[in-house]
């Protein structure tokens, strides 16, 4: 309801508002040198790039004697595990065709022009240096020069100080995992040292075991893992529940343990890890069409939009024989890779598929939902190149992308993103987010950024009003990543199905990246490994998953 918007003088409007940008900046945080992740160290860095290159070897061997033609492969959606597979593909001496049903490519970061020309972003999409397959795919498209690096920094608000921000800043000179040390101990702000101490002991168990020991967690939830090891009350509200937000948009009582794990893993272990990164624009134009590009040019293929799949059809033996589309049309290839959304996917599964138990432990996975905020002002905000821990009940982080991202600039107004979440009870909220009105949403977005910009959003001590939201943009996405919630991961499917031409892409299944851009890409990736090495007769590398007693 606009009405809960009251004190704004200026009437607020999805459309109102002229877009101005001057010529020249006047005050803009420079951007931080990229950093070195191709070192012997980062050993993740090298799993992915040995994969890019293995890949590659097979565009001699894909060819059957009796059909010199590429094989064709069909990848149904066109987020970024599908586009990944894509360009696997194609480097595989695969021609691949991918359909996406709606009409900009990206899935879950795709974004759109308003009215005004300003974009409107699905998500607040941030790059980790711990996302190793991504920073490849930048550096295998030759677009590494869009990502827009920013400080070795984590900043948080103080939410019993409003207006007043705390940063774990990792020193450029200091390694992994001294740099995160660091950065711990030398902040005073947040955790006093007995807290540090309490908190550092039962990680150790992570730094020794290793995946192992993060994958066994994944059966307690973050809340129940610190009783277990005694941890301090105040370090989930200080920090585990802002990193659950931030991660997979849950609450830290219903989140598994394993997703805080693998991500503290990578940021201890990984120098660069924690380092942030924006793209330099919005996400169609310049990461997606460089991937569809790529399909096209190196592989001969097609990326087709406004395309959406109507059923998977299959043959007597319920291997798939084609594709209906929604207009009628069949398309039919050598083989075929689902690259939507697990939610999706469950929709369109054949009914011989249904009662198979590798399908089955797909109705133990589905989507969370997340909301992303866009709010323009009519000046500018305190100013902060990088990202924010809001530490909200109902915000997770945020960016200003006016002075974040290159074609967002704007040296007069802010433009807040933010990602709001949790949305639903099932995430923890106890309203219904995703149901409510834009209206209402973006009301008590601003509720709560009053606390974190208390001088700007409020009179100022000479009396003057302070800033004024000129416009704002709401995107609810009812199911985004798998909802990591605990016992999970032993129903992630592998990308190898029992369908001996069909194969899965998508973050919800098995790669250790769980639901992320890394972990979408990833599994993009291990799946065209399972299709060239199918089409060269190879000994896979991987075979089907075993299903978890509970479903078999």
């Amino acid at each position: 309801m606009r009405a809960a918007l009251a004190p704004r003088p200026i009437p607020l409007s999805r459309a109102s508002g002229a877009r101005a940008r001057t010529a020249t900046p006047r005050t803009r945080c420079a951007d931080y040198p990229k950093p070195d992740l191709d070192v012997k160290s980062n050993a993740n860095f090298q799993e992915a790039k040995a994969k890019s290159a293995r890949l590659a070897t097979f565009r001699a061997r894909v060819r059957r004697d009796d059909a010199p033609e590429k094989p064709t492969v069909l990848v149904i959606g066109g987020g970024l595990a599908g586009l990944s597979c894509g360009k696997y593909l194609a480097d595989a001496g695969c021609a691949p065709t991918v359909i996406e049903r709606g009409k900009a490519l990206g899935g879950k970061v795709s974004a759109w022009r308003d009215d005004d020309g300003d974009w409107i972003e699905t998500g607040l999409h941030i790059f980790f240096g711990a996302y190793p397959n991504v920073m490849n795919l930048f550096r295998e498209l030759d677009i590494e020069d869009r990502l827009q690096w920013k400080e070795h920094a984590m900043t948080f608000a103080m939410k019993d100080y409003p207006g007043e921000f705390t940063k774990f800043y990792f020193p450029p000179a200091l390694p992994a995992p001294l740099n995160m040390g660091y950065a711990i101990l030398s902040n005073d702000k947040m955790l006093t040292w007995s807290e540090k101490l309490r908190t550092g002991a039962p990680l150790v168990p992570m730094l020794v075991g290793g995946q192992d020991y993060i994958d066994a967690q994944d059966e307690l939830s973050c809340e129940e893992w610190m009783k277990k090891n005694f941890m301090p009350k105040r370090v989930r509200d200080e920090l585990f529940i802002a990193m659950g937000k931030a991660l997979d948009f849950i609450d830290a009582d219903k989140l598994s343990m394993t997703v805080i794990l693998t991500a503290m893993n990578r940021f201890i272990n990984e120098t660069h890890g924690s380092k942030t990164a924006f793209l330099d624009g919005n996400q169609p134009d310049r990461l997606c069409a460089p991937m569809a590009e790529h399909i096209e040019r190196v592989g001969g293929g097609k990326v087709i939009t406004d395309a959406p799949m109507q059923e998977i059809l299959v043959d007597a033996d319920g291997n798939v024989e084609g594709v209906k589309m929604r207009d009628g049309q069949i398309m039919t290839a050598d083989h075929y890779v689902s690259a939507m959304p697990v939610d999706a996917l469950k929709l369109k599964l054949p009914d011989v598929w249904k009662a198979m138990p590798f399908f089955r432990q797909l109705n133990e996975l589905e989507g969370i939902p997340v909301i992303n905020v866009h709010l323009w002002f009519d000046r500018k905000l305190r100013p902060y190149d990088g990202l924010v821990f809001s530490r909200s009940p109902l915000l997770s982080v945020y960016a200003d992308m006016s002075e974040c991202c290159a074609e967002y600039k704007d040296d007069d107004r802010s433009m807040l993103e933010l990602v709001f979440a949790p949305c639903d009870k099932r995430a923890g909220s106890d309203v219904n987010w995703i149901g409510a009105s834009d209206e209402d949403i973006v009301a008590a977005t601003m509720k709560e950024l009053e606390t974190l910009f208390p001088d700007e959003l409020g009179a100022g001590k000479d009396g003057a009003s302070g800033a004024k939201l000129r416009k704002f943009a709401v995107v609810k996405t009812p199911r985004s990543v798998y909802a990591a919630i605990p016992g999970r991961n032993k129903f992630r499917p592998s990308q190898h199905t029992p369908i001996k031409n069909f194969t899965l892409a998508g973050d919800y299944t098995s790669q250790k990246f769980l639901g992320s851009m890394e972990g979408a890409v990833l599994s993009g990736k291990l799946a065209a490994e399972v299709v060239a090495e199918t089409f060269a007769g190879v000994e896979p590398t991987t075979r089907v998953k075993p299903v978890h007693e509970s479903v078999a």
